[in-house]
């Protein structure tokens, strides 16, 4: 199986410090739509790896949260394409959990769902946490320059052997161009 695995906010969207707290507020990035749709036409199985720590915050819900994921599909299937799953952690960064990146539960779990081994597998994301999480389970991490990307820029040392795109598109370009 081709699987790749992508952040949502910052990735997919257009992120906020304040967070992405609607349905409204959940505005794709220019060109992620179709990158995806692309990838699925290319083969690849499209997994999402996203904290969503403003559920255990208090602003928003689990329900406002499935009616974001409802509009990404939707918007997505416009283009052709599809998520073949959406794992997310709803638990705040005092909350000890495993799901949390830099923690590796999302990533598991989505190798136990997909029954595939993560070795080399892409894993895009734009901060650190995101490429943190995806190198613990021997993904290929991938950083782009969108959402978070130009402040995970700054932690050269950390991310020298990283490969960094503009955008998801341009990522997408480069692999298909492989």
């Amino acid at each position: 199986m081709k699987l790749i695995i992508l952040d949502r906010d910052g990735v997919i969207n257009q992120d906020s410090d304040e967070f992405i707290k609607s349905a409204d507020e959940f505005i794709p990035i220019p060109g992620s739509l179709e990158a995806i749709s692309r990838l699925n036409h290319a083969g690849y199985s499209v997994m999402v790896a996203t904290n969503q720590s403003g559920i255990a915050r208090g602003l928003y819900t689990i329900e406002t949260l499935n009616t974001m994921h409802d509009k990404l599909r939707r918007l997505l299937s416009a283009f052709g394409g599809h998520i073949d799953g959406i794992f997310y952690c709803p638990h705040g960064p005092d909350d000890h959990c495993e799901c949390r990146k830099p923690k590796t539960g999302l990533f598991i779990d989505i190798a136990q769902r997909s029954q595939c081994n993560l070795n080399n597998v892409y894993a895009v994301g734009d901060s650190l946490r995101d490429l943190q999480a995806a190198e613990a389970v021997g993904a290929k991490p991938v950083l782009v320059k969108t959402g978070k990307g130009l402040r995970t820029l700054q932690h050269k040392d950390t991310i020298q052997h990283i490969p960094v795109f503009d955008n998801l598109s341009h990522f997408v370009d480069s692999l298909l161009a492989e």
